[in-house]
Parts: structure tokens; sequence; C-alpha cells
């Protein structure tokens, strides 16, 4: 796996995990539900896009060694 590959991947489960508890801290914090209710879609469909691109790719990697 590559360094591109890995910051990839990391990207992707900081924007999946990340980014929620973030806001779930934030919206303990101030009681506002909603801060939380709407990271969580968004966060999804980023992270789980990256995940599919970088999962590609290091499925392209390894068919090339």
């Amino acid at each position: 796996m590559t360094n591109q590959t890995k910051a990839g991947l990391l990207a992707s489960l900081i924007a999946m995990i990340g980014f929620p508890l973030l806001f779930l801290s934030l919206s303990l914090a101030s009681g506002e539900w909603e801060y939380f209710l709407f990271s969580l879609f968004p966060s999804f469909f980023a992270g789980f896009t990256g995940l599919l691109f970088t999962f590609q790719q290091i499925r392209k990697d390894k068919k090339a060694e």
C-alpha cells in the first residue's frame, strides 16, 4: 500500500468516524442535537465514497504486483 492510499484510507476513516464524534461531543456540550444529526449523512457519504475509491486503488496495486 502506497503512502497515497494510506492517506486516502485515513482521510476516509476520519470523515466517517472522526467528524461524527466531533459533532457528537459538540452536541453533548451544547444540548443541540441538530449538530450531530445533520453531520451523520454527509460524513457517511463522504467517508464511504473515499473508502470505495481507496479499496479500488488497493486492488489495482495488488494486481499490478
